[in-house]
């Protein structure tokens, strides 16, 4: 696989010694990836990823796997608040209302298995900005295929057992916070951010559903 290089002054150690363990990925909500890397290597932006694929598949790497870049922001995942030092951030070019074609998925797929060979990420932690930042992120979106991602072992998979009654908001949270969603974020927000990424066309109130999209969400540990 060809990566560009494009390095980012946005970057630095990461904390603690950290290793990455989580590989976040956003979209760009630019118009195109020249002005996403433009803006990504702007030391006054602060802001930075490891990589970012072009709709036609390019791939330009900005900052060095084993250094921590600037792309989560605030959020939390498995009771972890400081996801730059442990995650891996992919940015794909997407303006956040059309689907992601077909070359750009391809590399993604290609760079996800090549990361998950080089570090302990679990498919389960391979995760959206939307999922650490639930009501503040909403990226990849809902037009972004984790299913497909999931089918080859790249993603958590989704579905099982709807059950026969609808589940209690505390039910649901523990599930699922056993799946990672660990934010200090109020039961709507919670909601949202899990159907973004397991349902991301459902509506109404919660239902026993939306527990099961997260069955398999649960790595063995």
């Amino acid at each position: 696989m060809r990566v560009v290089q494009h390095p980012s002054p946005n970057c630095g150690p990461r904390r603690n010694w950290q290793t990455p363990s989580v590989i976040v990925i956003h979209y760009t909500a630019m118009n195109s990836a020249d002005a996403a890397i433009d803006r990504l290597c702007d030391p006054r932006t602060e802001v930075s990823a490891h990589y970012v694929i072009a709709r036609t598949g390019i791939v330009t790497q900005l900052v060095p796997e084993e250094v921590r870049a600037w792309h989560a922001g605030a959020g939390e995942w498995r009771g972890q608040a400081d996801v730059n030092s442990r995650s891996i951030g992919i940015e794909l070019d997407n303006a956040g209302g059309h689907p992601f074609p077909e070359a750009q998925m391809h590399m993604l797929e290609t760079l996800l298995g090549n990361i998950l060979s080089r570090w302990p990420v679990s498919p389960e932690d391979v995760i959206g900005h939307s999922d650490m930042a639930p009501g503040r992120k909403c990226d990849p979106g809902p037009r972004f295929d984790w299913t497909r991602l999931a089918r080859q072992g790249l993603a958590a998979r989704t579905g099982g057992d709807t059950g026969s009654q609808d589940p209690t908001p505390g039910q649901f949270r523990s599930k699922a916070r056993r799946a990672g969603y660990t934010a200090d974020v109020d039961d709507d927000a919670l909601l949202a951010a899990v159907r973004l990424r397991f349902r991301p066309y459902a509506t109404g109130p919660l239902t026993a559903a939306d527990v099961s999209a997260l069955q398999h969400a649960i790595p063995a540990r």
